[in-house]
């Protein structure tokens, strides 16, 4: 099967996965062994998809496609790399990794309500400091910090894709004031809102 015609004809989605692409494309080029399991990414100018720790030289981002497993690279016909062999991985079971998962996936479902570490640590089951220290040695954030990000990758999203303006979009995702989204938006992307769209409007 050809991978560049399959892909192409059906308008497969460039992402599978619940991460944003964002962290799996940092993710992939610091070659983050913490990550392997959680997503796979594969390369169509090659045909070949690999782990997130493999050494291969990182691709560039629009050459990318990521998934949950092999499996469901393999059906779009990618091949695995002979270097990290993402077919064999094992997923052993890691009591803390279910954890977090479960956690990131409340913060991708819940991002626009108010939440709290306490909130998560009860519905987890779970103490606060337990909670903050396994999500960070597994994903290097913490639960919030990983929150600001899921909130500010949703801003951007309604810049390039609605008219909304900044204010409306900043309530839209979460945030009770437009100094604390203003904030976070311009130490996650290097730039405020308004920058933003219309650097990505002219294409910059």
């Amino acid at each position: 099967m050809l991978v560049d015609s399959f892909i192409d004809g059906n308008d497969f989605m460039k992402s599978n996965t619940q991460l944003s692409i964002e962290l799996m494309y940092k993710t992939l080029a610091k070659c983050d062994k913490r990550y392997d399991g959680m997503f796979i990414y594969a390369v169509k100018t090659t045909g070949i998809f690999c782990r997130p720790s493999c050494k291969s030289k990182t691709p560039n981002l629009e050459n990318i496609y990521f998934f949950e497993n092999a499996v469901d690279a393999k059906q779009l016909g990618f091949r695995p790399c002979k270097r990290c062999q993402p077919d064999l991985y094992v997923d052993i079971y890691d009591p803390q990794q279910e954890i977090v998962e479960e956690v990131f996936n409340f913060l991708l479902q819940h991002y626009q309500e108010k939440i709290t570490l306490t909130t998560l640590a009860v519905k987890i089951g779970v103490s606060q400091y337990y909670l903050s220290r396994i999500f960070k040695e597994k994903l290097g954030v913490t639960p919030h910090q990983y929150l600001e990000i899921i909130r500010i990758h949703k801003a951007q999203n309604l810049l390039l894709n609605t008219v909304h303006n900044s204010t409306e979009i900043c309530f839209q995702v979460g945030y009770n004031n437009f100094s604390s989204f203003y904030k976070q938006f311009r130490k996650i992307c290097g730039c405020s809102p308004s920058q933003f769209r219309i650097k990505n409007e002219r294409g910059v």
